[in-house]
């Protein structure tokens, strides 16, 4: 069986196996709505200004992607290391890639489903009315951006046990989000913050899907930040990885 095709298998069964705890995936879904709700809802300033609305809309979309990874993905690792399958699985012929990789896809189809009623809320409740293309760009946009913190995820749930990953991820949610300006726009930063904080993969992915989604300009550094964080998460993943299985199993 091919890396792909064992991938793709994988997270067939990730999805059944989220699925048989319904809570799970309804508190996934409903999250991300519930916050945007609470928190940007009651602006009537934000609401009422279509290109402040999409850029609300959008910033809580990028926080859902955030929080499925970084919830998902950390804690379903953290908690598969310390079970005796996982040990026995992992001395089965097969690439990590596969794993890690199904894992990912499966928070991704789930993230994807969070975002639906957020856009429809957004949609009905807020002013916020992008073009069809920029939309649909947007949501394709989002989806790619959202690598970098699935991989911060798989890092968290590589490096620590249950009991820590879930206080480990807490923290790294609210500093991601608040430094990515996802709660608070980045145009209300001080000017160390704002410098700061575009070093930041999730501030790159909001200023990436807030441009295409508006209409205007996305900065260059954003892109070339995501692919670099990629890149370089995604190869401290492979090495936690091995060094992990050298540790344990050898």
């Amino acid at each position: 069986m091919s890396t792909l095709s064992l991938t793709l298998t994988a997270t067939r069964y990730n999805l059944i196996e989220t699925a048989r705890v319904p809570i799970a995936v309804i508190g996934s879904v409903v999250f991300p709505t519930l916050a945007f709700c609470l928190f940007v809802l009651p602006q009537g300033a934000v609401v009422t200004d279509s290109s402040v609305a999409t850029a609300a809309v959008c910033s809580m979309v990028v926080f859902a992607f955030m929080s499925s990874g970084l919830f998902s993905v950390g804690l379903e690792l953290a908690e598969q290391r310390s079970k005796p399958w996982t040990p026995y699985l992992r001395t089965l012929p097969g690439s990590p890639l596969a794993r890690i990789g199904a894992l990912i896809l499966a928070t991704l189809a789930i993230a994807t489903a969070a975002m639906v009623p957020l856009l429809v809320v957004g949609g009905v409740f807020t002013s916020a009315r992008p073009e069809p293309l920029r939309l649909l760009a947007a949501i394709v946009l989002v989806i790619a951006t959202a690598l970098p913190p699935m991989l911060i995820g798989a890092i968290i749930g590589l490096t620590t046990g249950p009991k820590a990953a879930i206080a480990v991820t807490q923290v790294a949610l609210f500093l991601l989000a608040f430094g990515g300006g996802l709660f608070l726009p980045p145009q209300f930063f001080p000017a160390w913050l704002d410098t700061a904080s575009s070093v930041l993969p999730i501030r790159q992915a909001r200023e990436i899907v807030v441009g295409v989604a508006t209409g205007a300009e996305v900065p260059l550094w954003a892109i070339l930040g995501v692919v670099a964080w990629t890149l370089a998460l995604g190869a401290l993943v492979v090495w936690l990885y091995r060094r992990d299985e050298g540790r344990r199993y050898r």
